[in-house]
């Protein structure tokens, strides 16, 4: 049976995220999109409460905390401006890499321990049916690799002092490649017109940038088990940051809602109101759920996590869209003014989902999974 009463410590560092949200991100929301950059003081503040290194092993003066306990502070803290939460420095999704790393891949990452500011992207290429997958080729070589080609949009691009690359070759041979040299990649900053402009999201473009055997952290089947390992930790923990946004949404739309009136009377006794409301809390309370569930099963690395991780972001992904664009459209006219923040939250879910896979992909993913589980006698 799976719990999901929190304990003590997550109630009370859910409230420090909460606090944070409300009183520091969300204020600092739009300066920090027009500035496309993070106030240094709130990133201080969330690095001294570690809120930095909540992924990260103890051995990498991380607080290695259950994925559990991580998806309630990441939604608390994303309920204040998912924005902000995807732009904060660090090593972002490739500490879900070095919190299932190999062993032999140690050595190798021990640099970006020691840089108290260094920040990582992590470039996710395996996927040949993804849009972008024609774009960026990497080829074989006697003493490495060779990229060229330009990326699909990544988080934190901008703002990369190191690139965790999972790929295939042109052999289809899964590969994890680091790339520590900025000289060899350029970035394409992202379209202005879509949200999380904090978060430095742009696209790697590379042109014949070679990879030396020295930078191959893995390759074969330890390359595929790392990268699947990781990736469900990533899906759950963006998943949460979704929720977040959607419980923001949520509350925000609903306070309005219920203070508006039309025609001499509150909004909110309106049919369709009510109807649009109910059925956004139903979506949130939905999409938390499965993720809650994923994280507990990829706390106990039971074997179809990873099936649970694919569910809980491809619900996600569904979900932030409707309960955000359901947001502006409850404030009419006032939805699309920067004044009220339902139009960034709608953009930022709508850069969101592109950036995390579409739910086309994600559905591709858990297909196959239950096919190969099939074979096994598995059940879906």
């Amino acid at each position: 049976m799976i719990s999901f009463q929190p304990t003590e410590e997550e109630i009370e560092f859910t409230s420090v995220a909460e606090k944070i949200a409300k009183e520091k991100i969300r204020p600092a929301a739009h300066v920090s999109e027009n500035e496309r950059k993070i106030d240094a003081a709130i990133i201080d503040e969330i690095a001294e409460l570690g809120f930095l290194s909540l992924e990260l092993p103890e051995d990498w003066d991380g607080l290695e905390l259950p994925l559990i306990s991580q998806v309630q502070i990441m939604s608390a803290l994303s309920s204040g401006d998912l924005g902000i939460v995807q732009g904060l420095p660090g090593l972002g999704d490739v500490a879900s890499f070095i919190r299932k790393k190999p062993e032999q891949a140690v050595s190798k990452l021990e640099q970006a321990e020691h840089d108290a500011w260094s920040t990582a992207a992590f470039l996710d290429i395996t996927n040949r049916d993804a849009p972008w997958a024609n774009q960026l080729v990497v080829n074989t070589r006697a003493d490495g690799y060779v990229l060229h080609g330009v990326s699909q949009p990544v988080r934190l691009a901008c703002f990369a002092d190191y690139i965790l690359v999972a790929a295939r070759d042109a052999d289809g041979v899964p590969v994890v490649l680091w790339l520590d040299e900025p000289a060899v990649w350029r970035v394409k900053e992202g379209d202005v017109r879509l949200g999380l402009l904090a978060s430095g999201v742009g696209r790697l473009s590379f042109d014949q940038a070679f990879v030396g055997k020295d930078q191959v952290l893995a390759s074969g089947e330890k390359a595929a088990d790392w990268i699947a390992n990781a990736r469900t930790r990533i899906y759950v923990l963006q998943a949460a940051k979704e929720v977040g946004l959607m419980q923001a949404a949520l509350e925000y739309t609903t306070a309005y809602t219920a203070e508006r009136k039309a025609f001499g009377q509150e909004i909110a006794k309106f049919q369709g109101v009510s109807f649009r409301v109910a059925k956004m809390a139903i979506e949130t309370r939905i999409a938390n759920h499965l993720v809650w569930r994923a994280a507990v099963k990829a706390d106990r690395m039971d074997d179809d996590a990873q099936k649970w991780a694919m569910q809980a972001l491809y619900r996600a992904h569904r979900s932030v869209r409707y309960v955000t664009d359901s947001a502006v459209q409850m404030l009419g006219g006032h939805g699309y003014v920067q004044e009220y923040p339902v139009e960034k939250w709608m953009r930022d879910a709508q850069a969101q989902t592109m950036l995390y896979g579409r739910e086309q992909m994600l559905l591709n993913q858990y297909g196959e999974q239950i096919l190969i589980g099939a074979k096994e006698g598995a059940t879906p």
